[in-house]
């Protein structure tokens, strides 16, 4: 049989994968020709009898259709839209969608240190308890309305001032509520981009931003990180390249590096996407996390080509939706417009709680707590991943995560497969990564590793003929 070199699907099948994924992207909607059979066979290289056999099977299954004398045509009816179609599959180890699925919907019984959050009990239970009760007796609105479009004014005003104390100025009417950073980054994505638009991101970096990118269909384009912020000369390769339209990135503690964005390359960054009119969108969910504030993006650009993003999901509260979103003022009025569009109104009970939290000073005290908590979980992890051969990337200034670099000769995925197996979800380089020595690597959540299987597991998953027998 007919195999395509370095592995085991045909070059029929791999013609039919090409334009599966077309169609699921919706590159080739309802109706359209597809390439001649003379161009496919020259763009992906196969004889011309190669994309005649994938066209008259997929022709077979629906997916297309021929037209006598004229070619062939997508079908008017296509499959529901499917992230997990769009891009090559990936094994559930290193799918970040399924990863992030099997962590949300993991039980108490199952170590998660590679999970993106902090531990239940961590939060201020206590607290969050309180301003619940004080909720309770809030007057009706309050309780069963809708909040204005911007969101609670009051908690705008007390976000500006906190954002000013990192340099960044933004006046309320430049503030939105969102229900979390990721929604926030979604309108973000809704209102700037078109289908096949490229978006820059850190290599590595959160792995539900390439999740998310998908979902809008962009051209994903990775630039390479290193302790100080983004290669710079990559970066400016990557301009030039793809012409992006959006940056995503996180300024302090990157996930899942923990690294912090330099000033010098900060400045650099702006002055290298000014000529290209990049729209940059900071995410800082992780901002009280630090100990000394890193430089802000937002703060050295005045919020002109900068969009500013944060949230309180990882600080407070999941279960409390509230993030926001700030942005030039023309630039909110038609995000507003979008979230009215897609969610119409925002809650009110999330914003008021946070607010309620932040004012009576319990926040302040918790985060402050959290900061000298994670730096002891931090001192008593890193020697323990040491001890196992397993070495940092950076020893981060702050934060929850810490990057590191597996015992050559041992695959992340492996690693996590045999984790699985036992109770445990690591975090296995590839899903942060597309390059391809993304394997070497796995990202730690500090505040989820004081169970001590994780350490006995990942000490047997070390070991390469262990893992070979334990996954066959």
């Amino acid at each position: 049989m007919d195999y395509a070199s370095g592995g085991q699907q045909t070059l029929v099948e791999r013609v039919m994968a090409e334009i599966r994924q077309r169609v699921a992207r919706r590159t080739l909607v309802p109706g359209a020709k597809l390439p001649s059979i003379r161009g496919l066979a020259t763009s992906m290289r196969v004889s011309k009898s190669t994309v005649v056999d994938a066209y008259d099977r997929l022709a077979a299954e629906g997916i297309i259709q021929s037209r006598r004398g004229s070619g062939f045509y997508v079908t008017s009816h296509l499959p529901p839209f499917s992230l997990a179609e769009i891009g090559p599959r990936l094994d559930r180890a290193i799918d970040p969608l399924w990863v992030s699925r099997m962590t949300l919907s993991a039980g108490e019984d199952v170590a998660k240190p590679g999970c993106g959050w902090l531990p239940a009990a961590w939060m201020p239970e206590d607290g969050i308890r309180r301003a619940l009760r004080t909720l309770a007796r809030a007057d009706s609105s309050t309780l069963t309305d809708y909040a204005r479009p911007l969101g609670m004014q009051a908690l705008r005003q007390l976000l500006s001032r906190r954002m000013a104390e990192h340099g960044i100025e933004a006046s309320p009417d430049q503030i939105m509520l969102a229900e979390s950073g990721t929604q926030a980054i979604d309108l973000v994505c809704r209102f700037l981009l078109e289908p096949g638009d490229a978006v820059l991101v850190d290599d590595p970096c959160y792995f539900n931003f390439h999740a998310l990118l998908k979902a809008h269909r962009a051209k994903v384009v990775s630039v390479p990180y290193t302790p100080s912020g983004p290669d710079l000369e990559r970066f400016a390769a990557a301009l030039e390249a793809h012409q992006p339209r959006l940056y995503i990135a996180n300024s302090a503690l990157q996930n899942p590096t923990g690294a912090t964005l330099s000033p010098v390359t900060a400045h650099r960054l702006l002055k290298l996407a000014e000529p290209y009119n990049l729209t940059i969108v900071e995410d800082d969910i992780f901002a009280d996390f630090e100990h000394d504030p890193a430089p802000r993006l937002a703060a050295f650009d005045g919020l002109d080509r900068v969009i500013h993003i944060g949230s309180f999901s990882k600080s407070l509260s999941a279960s409390v939706r509230c993030g926001f979103v700030a942005a030039r003022r023309d630039w909110i009025e038609g995000l507003v417009d979008l979230r009215v569009a897609t969610s119409f109104g925002a809650g009110r009970i999330s914003a008021e709680l946070v607010m309620l939290m932040l004012k009576d000073g319990s926040y302040r005290k918790h985060v402050d707590a959290l900061r000298v908590r994670l730096a002891w979980s931090m001192g008593e992890t890193l020697p323990r991943l040491k001890s196992l051969g397993l070495t940092p990337w950076i020893e981060p200034r702050g934060g929850m995560f810490v990057w590191c670099r597996l015992p050559e000769g041992v695959d992340a995925a492996a690693v996590a497969q045999y984790g699985l197996k036992h109770g445990i979800i690591f975090a296995p380089g590839q899903v942060f990564s597309l390059l391809p020595g993304a394997g070497a690597y796995m990202r730690f959540n500090v505040s989820q590793c004081a169970d001590p299987r994780i350490f006995r597991v990942l000490e047997e998953a070390l070991n390469p003929g262990q893992i070979a027998a334990a996954i066959s």
